[in-house]
């Protein structure tokens, strides 16, 4: 199996079989994204894919996950979609779960009742970036999408019964209006009631637009103390109905944080204040990662 340009994944398969049914991103106008700045997007072959499914079989004696990329494989039309989940079905029925990313267009374009037939084929998790709560940095970054237009994708990715996996980015604002940032994606959050929420921390690499704003001064990143403060801010803003996996626990946050919300929401406040007090406990700037 050959993989093209750059391959990313979430965190949480990291020890999945990475297959790819798309190339780059359909959207990449993120400012703060150069994650698939170096291909053009396009949409595989059926029988290519395939062909990656088979080569893998042979490889493996067992695959537990499987996760679909690149940037946005929901875009693909869902009857294709059911195609390769089912022939996921047939040729790895050792796979607990697929998993896939999608953009908030990606799930808007498809019907409640498409998002509920790739459940039963066996998607098993949606993973999907919203960045923020607050209309205005979402403007700023280029999402292409409303705050009201994100809490329906992952509302609708929850009511097919797919859990949803929520990436926000604390410093995103930079100075400007980062009080609003973190009480607007904690409302969010609130608002949309995803199963999962990945907060991560600022980091640009060159070759995104938003590099070039922070090396000219344009945009003025938070220091490692006003991104615990901005973390705590969206945290006392987050009410959910139903327990919610919340972490922070990524290489390029400062502090690592885990736990289930509502239940762990004071003991995760309690130790953003304590490193508040004593920031000694931030990772140094030299061991974040993306």
């Amino acid at each position: 199996m050959q993989y093209y340009g750059n391959v990313y994944r979430p965190p949480s398969e990291a020890y999945s079989l990475i297959v790819q049914v798309t190339l780059g991103c359909a959207h990449n106008k993120c400012r703060f994204c150069g994650m698939y700045r170096d291909k053009a997007f396009q949409i595989r072959k059926e029988e290519d894919v395939f062909r990656d499914f088979e080569s893998c079989r042979r490889m493996y004696r067992r695959v537990d996950r499987i996760f679909l990329a690149d940037g946005d494989a929901l875009v693909l039309k869902t009857d294709s979609l059911i195609r390769m989940l089912d022939r996921i079905k047939e040729l790895f029925p050792e796979c607990g779960r697929v998993g896939i990313y999608g953009s908030p267009q990606d799930v808007l374009r498809k019907s409640a009742e498409e998002m509920a037939e790739l459940r039963r084929h066996g998607l098993g998790i949606v993973y999907i970036g919203a960045e923020s709560g607050s209309d205005r940095v979402l403007r700023d970054i280029e999402k292409g999408v409303s705050r009201a237009e994100l809490i329906e994708a992952v509302r609708k990715i929850e009511a097919s019964g797919t859990p949803a996996s929520v990436t926000f980015i604390s410093g995103l604002s930079g100075q400007d209006g980062w009080e609003e940032h973190a009480v607007e994606t904690g409302s969010m959050i609130s608002e949309m009631s995803p199963s999962y929420v990945g907060l991560l921390t600022l980091m640009v690499e060159a070759g995104a637009p938003l590099y070039e704003d922070i090396r000219s001064g344009k945009f003025q990143l938070l220091s490692p103390l006003q991104t615990v403060r901005e973390a705590s801010l969206l945290l006392e803003n987050v009410e959910v109905g139903k327990d919610c996996v919340f972490r922070s626990n990524h290489a390029s946050n400062y502090i690592s944080l885990r736990g289930t919300l509502p239940g762990d929401k004071e003991r995760l406040l309690g130790q953003l204040r304590l490193a508040a007090e004593n920031e000694d406990m931030l990772k140094d700037e030299r061991f974040r990662l993306l």
